[in-house]
């Protein structure tokens, strides 16, 4: 289950961020997809969680947008990490038009449990 926190400038569009959290889920699980979980295209409630957030007064960064994406760590998702990223940034940029972000993908050893529906 990826944890995906979106932090944006105030100037950001909200079309904008609406077209993030459209193309997000999908690209996300696309790019962080492996043999121990994979990806079936059918998202279900807990699969991918999206936080977004403006920067404070006084974050810094200079990027409109950064998506910082955390999910759990596997040995296959760890050899290519950077080819993933890569792909997800380039994924968004296709989806969305914008630019000027960046994409940070982290793979924290950690367990996930939710109730069922």
């Amino acid at each position: 289950m990826p944890l995906v926190e979106i932090t944006y400038a105030p100037h950001v569009a909200e079309s904008t961020l609406r077209e993030l959290a459209s193309a997000l889920p999908h690209l996300v699980s696309k790019a962080v997809e492996c043999p121990e979980e994979p990806y079936d295209v059918d998202l279900r409630p807990g699969d991918v969680d999206l936080r977004f957030r403006p920067y404070g007064p006084l974050d810094r960064g200079g990027l409109d947008v950064v998506i910082e994406v955390r999910s759990k760590w596997f040995e296959s998702r760890a050899a290519d990490r950077q080819e993933r990223v890569d792909l997800l940034h380039e994924g968004i940029a296709e989806a969305t038009g914008l630019d000027d972000f960046g994409v940070y993908l982290t793979l924290p050893v950690a367990a996930w449990s939710q109730g069922e529906d």
